[in-house]
């Protein structure tokens, strides 16, 4: 009635050897830390193409501050960049990186926060500040 199975299940383990033990593991340290530069990073992305578009003094110090940051946090491995095509931008998309920067700056300061990492915290926290400023955002305090 039924044809039977003839071909290994698809469940079983590739590596029957290989055991919860020998896999890789990341403290929570670690894994904050990597997820703290990637926030900071996507953070410096933006920064960088704000740059392009209202060059300004402060920018261009925040990208170097950041960039700092998450070379220290990627023990040495400076984050790659990208250089943005230069340009006057529209006023709605330069609002919108701004928004989309502070929301950066804010995952950013969760994590930092969590991770105890005072540095990193103050950097966020400064940035989202700056953002909300040209945004037009007003402080709770």
């Amino acid at each position: 009635m039924y044809e039977p199975i003839r071909t290994p299940s698809v469940h079983a383990m590739a590596d029957p050897a290989r055991t919860e033990e020998s896999l890789p593991r990341r403290s929570r340290e670690e894994e904050l830390d990597n997820r703290l530069a990637g926030h900071l990073t996507a953070l410096l992305t933006v920064t960088d193409e704000l740059r392009a578009y209202t060059p300004h003094e402060e920018l261009d110090t925040a990208a170097q501050r950041l960039e700092a940051e998450v070379t220290r946090l990627r023990r040495g491995r400076a984050p790659l960049r990208a250089t943005p095509s230069a340009g006057a931008g529209a006023p709605a998309r330069v609002a919108a990186l701004h928004q989309r920067a502070h929301t950066l700056a804010g995952q950013a300061l969760v994590v930092a926060t969590s991770r105890a990492n005072d540095e990193a915290a103050a950097l966020a926290a400064e940035r989202m500040e700056a953002h909300a400023r040209e945004l037009g955002l007003t402080e709770i305090r």
